[in-house]
């Protein structure tokens, strides 16, 4: 009966525990240059430098540098390669969304002018009008 507790003890509390670790081992071990990362702190930043030696790691939090612990990366959110992958992609959708803005806009400021041009028409109406005294 005791060891039939130990062995379920281990399938179901030592082996995940083990699992887990190692997934989380892996994870920091993959850690490049350009990866988007979260602190257990929850601060977000590019990871800008590895020391191997130390075990820190150096982020770029909008132009800030700071040095962590390399224990101290809750997550990888977006991997380099992923990031410049997704980086192409949205530059193209913003250059052809850009390029069809701008074509409406266009099309709405020549519209604008014309009817500033309508509006712009004297009055001749003005000889009729009483001056104030």
């Amino acid at each position: 009966m005791i060891v039939v507790l130990f062995a379920l003890m281990y399938f179901l509390m030592i082996r995940p525990q083990r699992k887990q670790q190692q997934k989380r081992r892996d994870q920091l071990s993959k850690i490049k240059p350009g990866d988007q990362v979260v602190t257990i702190g929850r601060l977000h930043g590019v990871v800008d430098e590895i020391n191997e030696a130390e075990k820190t790691v150096t982020l770029d939090c909008d132009g800030i540098y700071l040095v962590f612990d390399l224990s101290a990366i809750a997550q990888v959110k977006q991997p380099a390669i992923t990031a410049t992958a997704t980086a192409n992609a949205n530059d193209q959708t913003d250059a052809s969304d850009t390029a069809t803005h701008q074509n409406t806009a266009d099309s709405q400021s020549s519209d604008a002018a014309k009817s500033d041009a309508a509006d712009s028409k004297p009055d001749t109406d003005d000889d009729s009008k009483p001056e104030a005294k």
